[in-house]
């Protein structure tokens, strides 16, 4: 399998929070000063620094907004239903799960996972086909969010929506004409949410799937939302609801008993999620995670102007 390019200051950072195996960093000399933190992480970790000019990372990445900073990475890992399924009974959780059922846009793709990982899902399916890639452009989109997420493509969406119904998954559906207002709907425990394109929602295969549509209320002019903006606004409904629900822990419940019907398979295990002390932010630790040492970040002047992108405060091997 080829390689893969992890674009832009925030995602180079979440790639070494979260162990990504690297080749090499890529980085524009013209902003090479502002990143020298990045840089010298790399160099402590013998990573080779590789020095090219920002036409030449805007082509290899396919976009522009790399902010002068690239790691080429091994493969990524894809999880299997039985790896989110285990996530979750490892936290002692109800299952909560995103499926994205065929979006265009890879920007609405990075930001409903970067959405995801805040709102604290156990993984996130798609399909295989007539789907936007992770692209370098999507991975940027999700600010690095997407190295603390498993992701599950599926060559066949509504049979894996099948096989999560059928392991005690509740599928809900967002729909524009549906009767039902995200209030109303009931999105404690088990869960799949579904957010379908951008132009056509959730296709019909799909939408036989569902137990429950539901729509956003809207009292604007506008008769719609981004798909990237309604699916956050769900999944973030469904974390408030999922906060008192029976199952959760801290009220009370006992987490459903849905096992993963892979158990015992080669594949590594899931990194467990934990909480930083200052951002309660996710990240991936797995077994062999060193201590980090605390480091001052350098600023970078052409960051994301967006609250809460500052970044991961540790960097794994910072000495």
């Amino acid at each position: 399998m080829d390689d893969e390019l992890v674009a832009g200051r925030r995602p180079v950072e979440e790639a070494f929070t979260a162990r990504r195996e690297a080749r090499r960093l890529l980085v524009t000399p013209q902003r090479r000063q502002p990143l020298e933190r990045l840089v010298l992480h790399a160099t402590n970790l013998r990573i080779p620094i590789v020095e090219v000019e920002g036409g030449t990372l805007t082509a290899l990445a396919g976009f522009d907004g790399h902010q002068g900073i690239a790691l080429v990475v091994a493969p990524r890992h894809w999880a299997s239903l039985d790896d989110i399924l285990a996530r979750a009974i490892e936290l002692d959780e109800p299952p909560f799960i995103l499926v994205l059922d065929s979006l265009e846009d890879p920007q609405n793709v990075g930001t409903l996972m970067r959405s995801a990982e805040a709102a604290g899902v156990h993984g996130v399916v798609y399909p295989t086909r007539r789907q936007a890639p992770l692209s370098p452009a999507a991975i940027k989109a999700s600010a690095g969010a997407v190295e603390h997420l498993l992701l599950c493509p599926v060559d066949d969406l509504p049979g894996a929506l099948a096989d999560l119904h059928g392991r005690g998954l509740r599928i809900a559906g967002a729909e524009a004409g549906a009767p039902m207002a995200v209030r109303d709907a009931d999105l404690r425990g088990p869960l799949a949410l579904v957010v379908g394109s951008e132009g056509q929602g959730i296709g019909p295969a799909v939408r036989r799937r569902c137990d429950v549509l539901m729509r956003i209320p809207m009292r604007g002019v506008v008769g719609s939302l981004n798909a990237a903006v309604a699916g956050s606004v769900l999944l973030f409904e469904a974390l408030a609801q999922r906060g008192t629900a029976p199952g959760v822990p801290g009220t009370g419940g006992a987490a459903p008993a849905v096992s993963p019907a892979g158990a015992g398979t080669s594949d590594p295990p899931a990194p467990k999620r934990v909480r930083s002390s200052r951002s309660g932010r996710a990240t991936a630790a797995g077994p062999d995670a060193a201590a980090a040492a605390p480091a001052a970040r350098a600023a970078d002047p052409a960051s994301d102007a967006v609250a809460g992108d500052e970044g991961p405060e540790l960097l794994p091997g910072d000495a």
